[in-house]
């Protein structure tokens, strides 16, 4: 049995490496991405102190529809959460944006740039709410393609929003900063 799991693993390695990996031009193709990383986000502010928040997790996915070789549309659905020194807070990040895609003479290389919209839904422990808002976001980004279709992918964003109120029993208690930095890695497949 362990013979012929080697074996699969062997052909499966050998087929991905006899597929030129190249970029090749997104146009007309539709892509799915899955990504994790780490988000910083700012400070908050609750019954008139400063609330520190903790670096924290993100992690998500989307689609990704190529409209030429150079201009892609994407949705984005990411989920963070971090703590601070005063309970823990998560933020559902609905993004719709599109990117600038360069296509450099190193094939397999695709640097990106990107922007657009963002809807955040936030929420907040200890009986707190937390008004949702929209934002903007600016991302910068590179794939690597392993072959035509599978490239691994990394990404920084900057997501900037208004601050919303956190309100509790008593009522409104502070303000929440959605404005973050993040950066992601993961894995984009690419239909047809």
């Amino acid at each position: 049995m362990k013979k012929l799991i080697v074996l699969a693993c062997a052909t499966a390695t050998l087929s991905l490496a006899a597929v030129p990996a190249q970029a090749d031009s997104i146009q007309g193709k539709i892509g799915v991405t899955g990504k994790i990383g780490f988000v910083i986000n700012s400070d908050n502010e609750i019954n008139g102190n400063n609330v520190e928040t903790d670096a924290g997790f993100i992690g998500g996915g989307g689609l990704i529809y190529g409209i030429d070789n150079n201009f892609a549309a994407e949705f984005d659905v990411t989920r963070s959460a971090y703590g601070s020194n005063n309970g823990d807070f998560g933020v559902t990040n609905l993004s719709l944006g599109a990117q600038y895609r360069f296509m450099l003479a190193q094939p397999k290389l695709v640097p990106y740039l990107g922007g657009g919209l963002d809807l955040l839904l936030i929420d907040a422990d200890q009986g707190r709410d937390v008004d949702t808002t929209v934002g903007v976001h600016a991302s910068a980004g590179l794939d690597y393609f392993i072959t035509k279709q599978l490239a691994l992918t990394t990404e920084a964003k900057l997501v900037v929003a208004p601050d919303t109120d956190i309100t509790g029993p008593t009522g409104k208690q502070g303000d929440f900063d959605p404005t973050s930095l993040s950066t992601t890695f993961g894995i984009r497949y690419f239909f047809n």
